[in-house]
Parts: C-alpha cells; structure tokens; sequence
C-alpha cells in the first residue's frame, strides 16, 4: 500500500479546471434559458483537456490511459459532427 498522495500538481488542476468550464458551458443554456454554446467551443476545449492529459501522461506513466484519451476523442468527434450538420 503506498502512502498519501501530494497536492495535485499543475497540470492536474489545469484539467480539472478545463473540465469545469465544458461543465459550465453545457450547464448554462439549462439554467439561464439563453442559446446553447457553439459545439466548436465545447469540442476545442475538450481537445485542449486531450493535449493536456497527453502531457500528464509523458510526466508520469501510471496515468497512460488510452480509454480515457478514446472517449474523449469520440465526443470530439461527435460534437463536430454536430456542428456540420448545423
């Protein structure tokens, strides 16, 4: 068993932030009532959070996770699909 983990580093908060803001984007057109954000949005900032997560991933090996980069890459996928057919 290994013993507590540090405070998360940089890189971590950075991509729990990114996850917020796709969080809070797909949140607000629900609360407020207004237009829902472009999925161009969405999907650029899901695709920053990849890049991000690809970084952690060369800094530290136990977080090589390909499934996690696949999700991500398929709702990418499908929020441009999305935005072609608008």
């Amino acid at each position: 068993m290994t013993g507590p983990a540090g405070p998360p580093g940089p890189l971590t908060i950075l991509s729990l932030g990114l996850l917020v803001v796709v969080g809070m984007l797909l949140l607000w057109p629900l609360l407020s009532g207004g237009p829902a954000p472009h999925p161009g949005l969405i999907a650029g900032v899901l695709l920053l959070r990849l890049g991000v997560q690809l970084l952690r991933a060369r800094h530290d090996e136990r977080l090589r996770r390909p499934v996690s980069w696949a999700v991500d890459l398929i709702l990418i996928g499908l929020l441009f699909s999305v935005s072609g057919q608008r």
